[in-house]
């Protein structure tokens, strides 16, 4: 077990890394959440205490999205480059609230499939360039792994599961969020979402060539995988239940 002062150290750097101690203690916190809030989401399903309990979490990740988005529009801090809300990520924080708020099936499903994928990568593979104890390094993490946290929470801890009907509301949502992320990238001169240019610094879109094909590419794996690995296996997993448990056995 570390002792204080050294989770202490682990914080006290000039800049964030990747792959460090730092960051594989946020990595460690954000895994034993996972964990208990799906243990936790079951302790209380389909119960009266399910209720407060979703939205006292809805209002949890609000005021940190709210809060952390005003502090981005700060004097000091505010560019135009990266404070507004126009990542699809960024999305998914506000449906997230609204989703344990409202146990919307769509609004689950879109923190579902962005969550599990374009947030937690984020975790995974952070792009940060403050350290501890800025507020942005604070509204970074808390932000992406509390919607990690909900996407579990809501489909294995409530039982709000996906369908193809849902995956597809949910493309539609991306799509859009495509076209109206575009033209203000290009009416502004920014670049949300990659949609514009690659990153400066090397990435996996390298790997998919010049634009716009390195959009297209990025977006056919991201929608293949939200089908393939995030659908998917649900739907299967219906329709052997659906079948009965007398399914592939001989008849006599």
């Amino acid at each position: 077990m570390r002792h204080p002062g050294q989770v202490s150290s682990l914080l006290a750097e000039e800049r964030f890394h990747a792959w460090t101690g730092q960051h594989f203690l946020l990595l460690a916190i954000t895994a034993v959440g996972v964990v208990a809030v799906v243990w936790w989401g079951r302790t209380h399903r389909d119960t009266p205490r399910e209720l407060v309990a979703r939205r006292g979490f809805a209002l949890v990740i609000l005021a940190v999205a709210v809060g952390a988005q005003v502090y981005s529009l700060t004097s000091g801090v505010r560019h135009v480059q990266t404070s507004l809300p126009l990542q699809l990520s960024d999305l998914a924080d506000y449906t997230a609230a609204f989703a344990l708020w409202t146990r919307g099936p769509r609004t689950s499903a879109f923190t579902y499939y962005v969550g599990l994928t374009l947030t937690l990568m984020a975790v995974l593979t952070p792009s940060l360039g403050q350290a501890f104890p800025d507020p942005r390094w604070f509204g970074f993490w808390v932000r992406h792994i509390l919607v990690v946290w909900a996407a579990v929470y809501l489909v294995w801890g409530l039982g709000i599961r996906p369908t193809w009907r849902l995956y597809r509301t949910t493309v539609v949502a991306a799509l859009v969020w495509a076209v109206v992320a575009y033209t203000f990238n290009v009416a502004a001169g920014t670049n949300y979402g990659y949609l514009v240019d690659k990153p400066s610094s090397a990435s996996l879109l390298d790997l998919l060539g010049p634009w716009p094909w390195y959009v297209l590419g990025a977006m056919a794996l991201l929608l293949g995988g939200w089908a393939v690995v995030l659908t998917l296996p649900w739907e299967l997993a219906r329709a052997r239940a659906a079948a009965g448990p007398d399914t592939g056995r001989v008849r006599a």
